[in-house]
């Protein structure tokens, strides 16, 4: 049993746990990795780049105006203005430490345009190997850094309660499945997203908001659930998790047309295939709906020189039997990012003593409804080293922790049908009558099977978009199609979202 209180330990080895990890030097780190280091996380799956002010033309208020814009309504606008201004600082930062981003031959930055962006802002690693390479760097240094402590294949089960007020570390399973309690007096979530809760997601499917189930039973405040972010060309080739076509193809010339090779988009959206992403999602599944279907056509724009400038999308599209040098790629909605999470402030704080967020299972606003392309790496390096900062700072904190219980697990056959309903019902179109299904799918198997994560987190995605009476970003009702007036944040905890709160709620919705 570790008996010793450690001062930081860091849940989660995607980009925002391995930079908070390393900027928290000198201070000594457990790191709980829960996959052996470098699988199971969506940062190594990340394709287009990190979005930042790195051109000539181009400035932090320009990035910030263009995230608030994506966010239709939402978006924490000093948050944004926060990530854009250090934004340039980081990716520097990054490419210091060994992050082969691509420069051009007088020393400037090879940058793509993607969805939403006002110029071209996306730092790249050839074409599409972006998160393939920040990961491989951040290893390299953590397993370099005589500060951290890596516990390879380590998961977190639950929270450890301090006696007194908020937390007091993690109850851990080691690679052999024994249970361990791990006390700290700084504990720091950065465990990825809820994508695992859908049948087509392009995130790994073991991500199935734990950080937020884990969080809510200790008092945290769960902000804006309900909003997912579908990115609109997964390649439909019936995997799962879905391949990526990455939108620095669209960014770069590929256009999206029907089986009939027609362009969709330009009537659509002012913007075409360079929309914002939610509003090309709804358009690519419209498209697939009607029977027209939905293709990526990059034979013009990348051609001959895929398998060089996009190897990634260029290998999972030959596994699916598709060249893309010569056909267009099928493409469908996949759920990819998750803007909603445990609500923090700009210092990862969740207001919970001894407990911190950062990455994607944290909601500071600065997403709003709908991620601006590319601004999710960014938000694991900003919001991880303030929060670093910001714990460093902290007065130190005497803990006394209580005991916690692992969760029960979902079994296979009732997780799986859990993700096809969610992807049904909780997907790019939503109404109250499916809403109210899926909720009910999941009283029934909470009854059956106990409260486990996957069903906390499905909970606090379903209840909020049923409360959600309006269409606005990622989250679109097609019985409140209309945005209201007043642009609100969604708040909350878990006596909220419990059945017997819940039911007069839907039964009374309009």
């Amino acid at each position: 049993m570790d008996m010793v209180t450690h001062p930081i330990l860091i849940v989660g080895a995607g980009i925002a746990g391995l930079w908070t990890a390393l900027k928290a030097a000198p201070h000594p780190v457990v790191l709980l990795t829960g996959s052996p280091l470098g699988d199971g996380s969506s940062t190594g799956w990340a394709q287009g780049g990190v979005a930042a002010a790195l051109g000539p033309d181009d400035s932090a208020a320009l990035h910030a105006r263009d995230t608030v814009m994506a966010g239709d309504g939402l978006v924490d606008e000093t948050a944004a203005m926060v990530l854009a201004s250090a934004g340039a600082s980081e990716v520097c930062a990054l490419y210091d430490l060994g992050a082969g981003f691509e420069r051009t031959q007088d020393g400037g930055w090879s940058l793509s345009r993607e969805a939403a962006h006002s110029v071209a802002r996306v730092a790249r690693m050839k074409g599409d190997q972006a998160g393939a390479g920040i990961l491989a760097a951040l290893i390299k240094a953590v397993r370099e850094a005589d500060h951290i402590e890596i516990r390879d294949g380590w998961r977190a089960e639950a929270l450890l309660p301090d006696q007194t007020a908020g937390c007091a570390g993690v109850l851990a399973r080691d690679p052999e499945g024994a249970l361990h309690p791990i006390k700290a007096r700084q504990t720091v979530l950065a465990t990825g997203s809820i994508g695992g809760l859908y049948a087509v997601t392009t995130t790994p499917w073991t991500s199935q908001g734990q950080a937020m189930a884990m969080a809510a039973a200790l008092g945290a405040v769960i902000r804006d659930p309900e909003f997912v972010q579908f990115h609109p060309t997964a390649i439909d080739i019936g995997r799962d998790p879905a391949p990526l076509a990455t939108e620095a193809l669209r960014g770069d010339g590929a256009v999206l047309v029907d089986r009939n090779g027609h362009r969709f988009m330009p009537d659509v959206h002012e913007l075409a295939d360079l929309a914002p992403r939610d509003v090309v999602a709804r358009a690519v599944h419209a498209q697939n709906l009607s029977g027209k279907g939905a293709f990526l056509d990059a034979r013009a724009a990348i051609g001959a020189a895929f398998p060089d400038h996009f190897p990634a999308v260029f290998k999972a599209c030959l596994s699916g039997g598709v060249d893309p040098r010569t056909d267009p790629i099928p493409v469908a909605p996949a759920a990819h990012y998750h803007m909603g999470g445990i609500e923090t402030d700009l210092d990862g704080s969740t207001g919970v003593p001894g407990l911190w967020a950062v990455g994607e299972c944290a909601c500071t606003g600065v997403h709003g409804a709908n991620r601006l392309a590319s601004n999710s790496l960014l938000d694991g390096l900003v919001f991880g080293h303030r929060t670093a900062t910001a714990i460093k700072r902290a007065p130190a904190r005497a803990t006394s922790a209580g005991d916690a219980e692992a969760p029960p697990a979902l079994p296979d056959d009732a997780l799986q049908s859990l993700r096809a309903a969610i992807s049904a019902q909780a997907g790019v179109i939503r109404d109250d009558e499916g809403l109210s299904q899926l909720l009910s799918l999941i009283d029934a198997l909470q009854a059956k099977h106990g409260s486990a994560p996957a069903l906390i987190a499905a909970r606090f995605l379903t209840v909020g978009a049923l409360q959600r009476k309006e269409s606005r970003g990622g989250h679109c009702r097609t019985d409140f199609p209309a945005r209201q007036a007043l642009a609100q944040p969604t708040r909350l905890r878990l006596d909220d979202i419990s059945i017997a709160s819940v039911k007069p709620r839907q039964a009374g919705a309009a």
